[in-house]
């Protein structure tokens, strides 16, 4: 099963590696302006996401709106030995450090963590879903393992390209509760 996922993996990114600069942002930003009519997203006080890398939808944007809107982001930070990560409230992007994987994560010494509970909304990473909103990441599992304790909304910013027939589904699997691709809601 795991060799599924890493095939799937690496084929979703090939393809979304062939996107042009052009195309990718155009699509993210029809991504975040639908995103930004959502009734999960207006009525959200605080929204956790990722400082996204290409070939993922472009985040600053998005974490830009919420500022201007008023609402607080959180971020996460990992903790490789132990595969788990925690959020962290933000309020200017010099509170992020380029971390392990040139990911950037805040700063724990000048951020506050945060509970799933004080989370409204949050949007996902992801390399691949089905329709039904189940998807793979990356492969570090972090999110698999956060998201059992996280009761808020939970949605995902994906390109046509990264949408695909079927996944191999696990028991701790959690499918996404809402999909937006650059022409609108899938789900």
């Amino acid at each position: 099963m795991n060799r599924d996922k890493r095939e799937i993996r690496q084929s979703v990114l090939h393809t979304l590696s062939l996107l042009t600069q052009t195309d990718y942002q155009m699509q993210s930003s029809q991504m975040a302006s639908s995103l930004y009519k959502e009734s999960y997203w207006q009525e959200a006080h605080c929204i956790a996401l990722t400082i996204s890398r290409f070939p993922e939808v472009d985040t600053i944007p998005i974490i830009h709106e919420a500022w201007k809107q008023g609402k607080q982001v959180v971020l996460p930070r990992i903790k490789q030995e132990s595969k788990q990560m925690d959020f962290y409230l933000i309020h200017h992007f010099s509170q992020l450090e380029e971390t392990v994987f040139g990911l950037k994560e805040p700063k724990p010494s000048e951020a506050t963590i945060q509970t799933p509970t004080d989370i409204d909304l949050m949007i996902v990473p992801g390399v691949a879903y089905t329709k039904e909103g189940y998807r793979i990441g990356f492969g570090g599992g972090y999110y698999d393992r956060y998201l059992p304790s996280f009761q808020g909304t939970t949605v995902s910013l994906l390109f046509q390209e990264q949408l695909v027939s079927s996944l191999p589904i696990e028991t701790h699997d959690q499918a996404i509760s809402h999909l937006l691709v650059p022409g609108g809601v899938l789900k």
